[in-house]
């Protein structure tokens, strides 16, 4: 991985530490299956780098990177060291979802730590732990109550719509929802006082903090990028791209159906679609080309910002899309088939469109963007946004989180006013957190 590396000493601290400062650790690492959780973590790497922390990626000497940290990615400038070289009196970590990648083993059910366990551990003991802040990158999107999450759960696990309720009753009278309340609490590490869990999404959700005001709600974290603008230039005299993000197994699925959609359009759309599986159903189609091999950081940043259209996934793809500006379709994969068939994890459009409605997007391309999402009409809405029907050609070049205050309105600020409350002479991390916790809505 492209890093600026630093040679590493023997001992766990070496020099004494200075007093102010902070050091501060990355923790890349997948967690929820998708290599979106590692891009969060250097996302947030970015935004402390071009305020001046320099950033450390420690893994104790023996120990290999867990799966998929080696890339290829796009590393903001990090010092990749096997032994942890102190020079400041207190420090951070980034991490996703800090008690599933890095919190400590316990003797008790799925009381395995996570990948970053040992490394967290020699931290806090090089320190301490009244020294150490662990920043937690939770889910995006995913600000649900206890019922909420269950009710989900159901729907994802094949119940039908019309017995969702009532199977929902019968959770919450067999204390299911209560087991699932408790687990959340526990598996996150709320209890502990010198982890920030920052969830961020579009718009604070206030039964969610009544229920867990450990959370802290912020907006989106984005790419830690420079902003960046296509240049346009007219439609009929350049060459007509879009980009697929397409890591869901059932993105083949509906692909027949983008490429019929994309049939008629003048000049002719290649779509260059990035999977982590080739597409055997698709070979031969002229204007499709399926890359399955790594592909460089910056070669696949310059596609994906040019591009006319973006096919996106998950949340990372998607916010960078909401930065950049222009049209996207989102597609996170879809379960089953047929009537039982139902979209996976749809929290993240589902808040994009409960924006966009806020901001009176056409409801035309609300609901493309929501069929398309299910893997429904996929022909039509390719074909009337390769157009521009039906409000694409006025699709909303931006939208930003609403309902937070100032200071929380994007989580790569929050981040950065951490680091530098914690860089502070005095600092103790536990108020910090507190503090933090304490000025929910």
């Amino acid at each position: 991985m492209p890093a600026r590396s630093g040679r590493s000493t023997g001992p766990s601290a070496d020099g004494p530490a200075r007093s102010g400062g902070v050091d501060v650790y990355l923790f890349p690492a997948v967690v929820g299956g998708g290599l979106g959780d590692i891009e969060e973590v250097l996302a947030a790497g970015r935004y402390l780098a071009a305020a001046g922390f320099p950033l450390t990626l420690y893994r104790a000497a023996g120990r290999t990177l867990p799966n998929s940290v080696d890339g290829p990615w796009e590393w903001p400038p990090v010092a990749r060291r096997d032994s942890i070289r102190r020079r400041a009196d207190v420090a951070l970590t980034v991490a996703p979802s800090w008690g599933v990648s890095a919190a400590p083993s316990r003797p008790a059910r799925f009381g395995r730590g996570g990948p970053w366990e040992v490394e967290c551990r020699n931290i806090e003991a090089a320190y301490g732990p009244d020294r150490t802040l662990h920043v937690s990158l939770e889910e995006f999107a995913r600000t649900l109550s206890s019922r909420a999450e269950t009710r989900e759960r159901l729907r994802e696990g094949g119940i039908p719509s019309r017995l969702l309720r009532p199977r929902l009753r019968a959770a919450e009278a067999s204390d299911e929802v209560a087991t699932f309340r408790a687990a959340f609490r526990e598996f996150r590490g709320f209890d502990r006082p010198n982890v920030l869990h920052l969830f961020a999404t579009f718009r604070p959700d206030r039964a969610f903090a009544r229920e867990f005001p450990e959370a802290v709600e912020t907006g989106p974290l984005g790419s830690g990028h420079r902003p960046f603008r296509p240049p346009r230039r007219p439609l009929a005299s350049r060459y007509r791209e879009w980009v697929w993000y397409a890591s869901p197994a059932s993105a083949e699925r509906i692909a027949p159906e983008v490429v019929r959609g994309l049939a008629g359009a003048r000049p002719p759309v290649q779509l260059w679609v990035r999977s982590p599986r080739p597409w055997p159903s698709l070979i031969g189609e002229r204007r499709l080309r399926v890359v399955t091999d790594p592909v460089p950081p910056s070669t696949w940043r310059s596609r994906f910002r040019r591009a006319e259209l973006r096919i996106v996934t998950g949340s990372r793809t998607l916010i960078e899309a909401m930065e950049l500006g222009g049209p996207f379709l989102y597609f996170n994969g879809v379960l089953g088939r047929g009537a039982g068939r139902r979209p996976h994890r749809p929290e993240k459009i589902r808040a994009w469109l409960d924006l966009a409605r806020r901001a009176r997007v056409a409801p035309g391309v609300r609901r493309d963007l929501a069929d398309f999402a299910r893997g429904r009409r996929v022909a039509e809405v390719v074909r009337r946004a390769v157009h521009g029907d039906g409000g694409w050609s006025h699709f909303p070049s931006s939208l930003r989180a609403t309902g937070f205050p100032a200071d929380r309105a994007e989580a790569g600020r929050v981040i950065v006013a951490v680091a530098r409350a914690l860089a502070r002479p005095g600092a103790r991390p536990a108020e910090i957190v507190a503090r933090w916790r304490g000025s929910n809505p």
